[in-house]
């Protein structure tokens, strides 16, 4: 059987997901998302390689759909983090269940005061042996990286819209995509024993930070040309006419030649190709455009 590389020696890592790049798109397609060359070529690279995928884009080509595509391909439960200005270290990594800690030490304490009288061998608990309790796993909250990194079965981790956290935030990315790790003082290093494929996204609304980037592969999905357009539309659009699709495909890419504040997406295409079958309309005219380009713009 074709295994993964395992280039961090951590042994029985899983074995490889796709035998060939043809494969890849062609069961990205069947769960349907019409992947090009390109794009099933680093899927396939990322599961051979075990590396991380940056993928980079405007908004709403099909990133995110991406990493939730090979995760339903390969049977692999999704984790996503979803990223956000402001997002630290405990909704991103883990934290500790303070509420339940405190009541673990009133309870401690509530005990050692019944079992005064209990006679000279009786042993009350002291504070090194309380705290070995509390920051135990039974007090542990796990979050989306801790999560993806301890778990025993297939997983995709989608970190989504990464350029949206501080460069500070980065940082805590950088020891699970280049060891695979997550390090917490009071249990130790928890290390993956099953490598997760790694998606992170990005809309460009900064520039992400060299010690990021290196540790990735990288795919940059743009806008699809008119042939691949028109095929995501008839096959995401039940009921639409190759005719409509055909014309949906060509507005929308006329549209993107325009400077526009904002170019349509691959899914506002959808939107108005969803639109314009809801509203029994098997072929746009100038009024039929302009009725309904709300929808698309």
């Amino acid at each position: 059987m074709t295994t993964t590389t395992d280039p961090l020696g951590l042994g029985d890592i899983g074995p490889a997901r796709f035998d060939s790049i043809p494969t890849v798109r062609d069961g990205l397609a069947g769960v349907g998302y019409l992947a090009d060359e390109g794009i099933a070529g680093v899927v396939y690279l990322a599961d051979r390689l075990a590396k991380p995928v940056l993928v980079e884009g405007p908004a709403g080509t099909g990133k995110t759909q991406l990493a939730k595509s090979v995760a339903e391909l390969t049977g692999s439960r999704l984790i996503r983090l979803q990223c956000y200005e402001g997002l630290d270290e405990s909704k991103a990594l883990y934290e500790w269940n303070y509420r339940k800690q405190l009541l673990r030490i009133q309870a401690g304490q509530v005990l050692a005061e019944a079992d005064l009288g209990a006679g000279p061998d009786h042993h009350s608990p002291t504070w090194a042996e309380l705290e070995e309790d509390i920051f135990s796993e039974d007090f542990l909250l796990t979050r989306p990286l801790l999560e993806a990194i301890r778990a025993d079965t297939p997983v995709v981790l989608l970190v989504d819209e990464v350029d949206r956290v501080e460069l500070e935030t980065e940082a805590l990315l950088l020891e699970v995509l280049s060891e695979y790790q997550v390090s917490i003082p009071e249990l130790g290093t928890v290390q993956a024993t099953r490598l997760p494929m790694v998606f992170l996204t990005s809309n460009n609304t900064r520039e992400l930070s060299e010690a990021l980037k290196r540790r990735c592969l990288y795919l940059h999905i743009n806008y699809p040309d008119i042939d691949r357009e028109r095929d995501i539309v008839r096959h995401k659009v039940p009921g639409i006419s190759d005719e409509l699709a055909d014309q949906v495909a060509r507005i929308v890419r006329s549209l993107r030649t325009i400077d526009l504040r904002k170019l349509p997406s691959v899914s506002e295409t959808l939107d108005w190709a969803r639109t314009l079958v809801v509203l029994g309309i098997s072929s746009i005219d100038a009024t039929t455009a302009r009725d309904s380009l709300n929808i698309l713009l």
